[in-house]
């Protein structure tokens, strides 16, 4: 009995269950990290064993659960493909165009998001801008832009609302040097799989959820490259529409994008394009890492 896999069936499930529920209310990268893998060992454990218990197979138990395993990736990549493929044909704009936000900073009533606009009162932080992008009838991308009081950091708070009803924050922090480059540090885990200018140093940490200990990183990044800092004197608006638009003209150059004549017929990412996106969504979702800046 004791080796009888049910029992961890069994205990994985109600696990992976809890985890689920935990998050619905704290959106952590690291707990879903972890929640893929236990379902991923689930499924291969549970199909191994079905297979046994019907005895549809005379092969050994573990030969069965890495085949599943193998079938469990094939399932999930066909998955993914047609969620990007999908994307590569909605009208859901890759770099969407910001405008100010009218109604200026909507920060949620939660107590957890709330201590971060207190942290950022105490460190002197300024509100610059609040903006906000349109990318489907009614759902806006809504950033709040702050700056700290040197005028050489420039914090991005991006609000990304959650199926449960929830809403999590993510936070890019930027400093121009005088060298004319560009220093991001960011948690964002949402993935990207194109192309940033050769003068952007981006460091991507989807793991580090706290503000202040990736305030810190950044500032020990600048620190260690020796970077002299220069002071933002563009605007938000501005600087942020500037970006995407020399982004997506990049990123066109580059092959990751179709050029616009094309984009009705074929989509608009191009077959590379889709297959960076794919290894993006799998280093992120299984891995907590880009496949690119780290």
């Amino acid at each position: 009995m004791a080796t009888d896999p049910t029992y961890s069936l069994v205990a994985a499930m109600v696990v992976s269950l809890i985890i689920y529920q935990l998050n619905q209310r704290r959106v952590s990268p690291a707990l879903a990290i972890i929640n893929r893998w236990l379902r991923w060992m689930i499924f291969s454990i549970g199909i191994a064993k079905i297979a046994t218990d019907f005895g549809w197979s005379t092969r050994p138990f573990w030969v069965l659960a890495v085949t599943a395993a193998l079938g469990h990736f094939l399932i999930e990549t066909i998955y993914r493909w047609l969620e990007i493929k999908a994307l590569s044909l909605s009208p859901i704009p890759l770099f969407p165009k910001f405008a100010i936000n009218s109604s200026g900073e909507e920060w949620p009533t939660d107590v957890h998001l709330l201590r971060t606009r207190d942290w950022l009162r105490q460190q002197e932080f300024k509100l610059v801008q609040a903006l906000k992008a349109e990318v489907a009838p009614t759902i806006y991308l809504r950033y709040s832009i702050y700056e700290d009081s040197t005028h050489t950091l420039r914090l991005q708070i991006l609000f990304l609302p959650q199926l449960h009803g929830g809403i999590t924050m993510c936070f890019s922090l930027a400093t121009l040097s005088t060298d004319e480059c560009r220093y991001v540090t960011d948690n964002l885990y949402l993935p990207f799989g194109g192309f940033y200018p050769g003068n952007w140093f981006l460091e991507r940490r989807p793991w580090l959820r706290s503000l202040p200990k990736l305030v810190d990183h950044h500032r020990q990044r600048l620190a260690s490259a020796g970077v002299t800092t220069e002071t933002w004197n563009e605007e938000p608006l501005i600087d942020i529409n500037v970006q995407q638009h020399g982004m997506e003209r990049l990123n066109t150059e580059l092959g990751f994008l179709f050029p616009h004549a094309d984009r009705e017929k074929f989509g608009k990412m191009t077959d590379e394009g889709r297959f960076r996106l794919w290894k993006e969504v799998w280093s992120l979702n299984y891995f907590g890492r880009s496949a690119r800046y780290d």
